[in-house]
Order: structure tokens, then sequence, then C-alpha cells
């Protein structure tokens, strides 16, 4: 894929996937701004990048406005996991919807192109599987999941507006289910907590029954295909879903992950948490034509270079 480099913005650049996008732009020549409250990102996944001459480190809020040369911006600002955002929701809305307004205005004011990172939690617990673009969702507003959810279904509503009042140039991703090195121990996710609970000789908490799904997706692909929906034709503005179409059970992933780390512990039953969705799988078939991308690292594969990872950082 060809890349001219260009002066990037990445919010939540010190998170699990902006750090891996931060990497990826440095190495394809970009110039990059890496902003990040560290309220759920760490600076330690980009203490690498500190030293490099075309690496910024601005430790700012992205509710606070800003004014930088930027020609992309790429926002990721906000906790993915359920524990982080639920945490403190009103700050997560605000995230979601304020962050949203600053980057927009600040791409309008630059000329830039911006990509949201929206999410699969848009589609709610689904009523329709696999979930295709088109679909409105099926959301709990006053649940405990719709600072998120609704969160980011308004940053989306604002990305269009802006797009049709402003001229400004958008792309919006829906991300699924993403896994790999640089995850938090505390995630509360349910890859990072099988992994870490295995290591311990936990038990690992299986909820309900274990038959609800997901879809887990590789940060490397993941990475991949926002390089591409940024690249992409401006007609190609999304929404488009990004995740791995493969379905697992959480009883398949448990599974998974004790074979993978030999643990012992077995696992231990909870109750299913509120709104938690039973199915996520993605119908890609639109990043496919727009994109030419599809997942390429299978889930037995991520989860070994995941479990290595949480190894060395366990000190296990």
């Amino acid at each position: 894929m060809q890349h001219d480099a260009k002066r990037s913005l990445v919010t939540g650049g010190a998170g699990f996937l902006g750090s891996h996008l931060c990497e990826r732009l440095l190495a394809q020549g970009d110039e990059v701004w890496c902003l990040d409250n560290l309220s759920s990102g760490r600076q330690a996944n980009i203490a690498h990048l500190l030293e490099h001459p075309r690496f910024h480190w601005l430790e700012q809020d992205v509710c606070t406005p800003v004014e930088l040369p930027v020609q992309a911006i790429y926002n990721l600002a906000c906790p993915a996991s359920p524990v982080h955002y639920q945490a403190d929701p009103v700050a997560t809305t605000r995230t979601c919807v304020m962050g949203a307004l600053n980057m927009l205005e600040l791409a309008r004011r630059q000329g830039a192109t911006i990509l949201q990172a929206s999410t699969s939690e848009v589609y709610g617990d689904p009523l329709q599987h696999p979930q295709q673009e088109s679909y409105w969702g099926h959301v709990n507003p006053v649940g405990l999941r719709s600072c998120y959810d609704e969160g980011k279904r308004c940053a989306e509503s604002l990305f269009f507006d802006y797009q049709r009042q402003y001229g400004v140039a958008i792309k919006v991703v829906r991300i699924f289910n993403t896994y790999g090195p640089r995850m938090r121990a505390d995630d509360g996710r349910v890859v990072s907590n099988f992994i870490v609970q295995a290591l311990r000789g936990e038990p690992l908490s299986l909820y309900g029954d274990g038959r609800q799904t997901r879809s887990f997706c590789y940060v490397d692909d993941l990475l991949e295909g926002l390089l591409r929906m940024m690249a992409s034709p401006p007609s190609c503005c999304g929404p488009l879903n990004l995740g791995n179409p493969d379905e697992f059970s959480m009883a398949e992933l448990a599974a998974q992950v004790i074979a993978l780390t030999g643990s012992q512990g077995g696992v231990r039953h909870a109750p299913l948490p509120a709104d938690d969705p039973r199915q996520r799988q993605p119908d890609i078939s639109q990043a496919r034509a727009w994109l030419d991308w599809q997942p390429q690292v299978r889930l037995a594969s991520g989860l070994a270079s995941t479990v290595a990872y949480f190894r060395k950082e366990l000190a296990l």
C-alpha cells in the first residue's frame, strides 16, 4: 500500500491500539503527535518512541481544544473496556462527544481528514446477526453501558453532520473486539481477563452459561484496516465494520486459553452483566469491497503472542 508521509495526530495514542498505531505511522514516514491524558493509556506503551525525531508527546485531555498543523487525525481517545468506561460514565460521555467535537473542529480548521474509531457497541445487544453497517442497533439508552454505546453513536452523528454541513473529510470505522500485546492486565475485557487469570493459576471468570459469542481481531489486522481506511478514496467515509468474522463462544475461548497456558485453575461461573451482548459478529463485506481488507491472524496464533506478552508483563 503506497503512502505519502503526513502530519498525523493520534488521540488516545498511549493506549493499547493508539500506541501500536503511532508505531505504524512513524514506520511509514509520518510525523506523529500523540495525545493522551493517561486515564487508561500508559506512558510505558510509548516510552520507546519518545526519542524519535518525528514523534511528539502531548499529555492532554481530548476534551481540551488543541491547535496542531496536522493533515490526518485518528480519534481513538476513550476507554474501551466496560470496567474503565463505567468507572466515570460522565467523563466517558464527555470524551466521546466533546472529544469528537474538538477533533472535528481541528479537522475543519486544518483541512485534515479525520477518522473516528467507533465501536461494535453501537449495535448494542443486536437482533441482527451478523451485524451489517445498515443495522441501526438495539441499545439500552439508560443502561450501565450507555455512556459508551450512546457516546459513540452521538460521535458518529457529529461526524456525518460535519461532513454534510462543513464538508469535513471523514472516515468512520466500527471496531469489533480487538486484542494483543499492550492490553492492560486490569483491562477488564475477556481476552486479557482469561489470560491473566490463567497465568496466575486462578479460575477463569465465565459469565452466564458461556455460550455468548464474540469475534476477536488481532491488533495487527485491525491496524492494517485503519491505515487502509485513511488511505481510501474520499467517497469511502463509512461507517465500515472492522473485525474478525470468526465467531467463538466464551467457553471456547476459555478452553483455548487454558490449553495455551497449561492452567489448572479451571473456570468459575458468574452472573451475566447487565446489557451484555449475547452475540457479536461483524459482516465485513463492505471492508472487503472498499479496502480489500480481511483479517489474516487466526485466534490461536494471536492468543499465543498475547500470552507471551502477558507472561513477560506479569514476570511469570
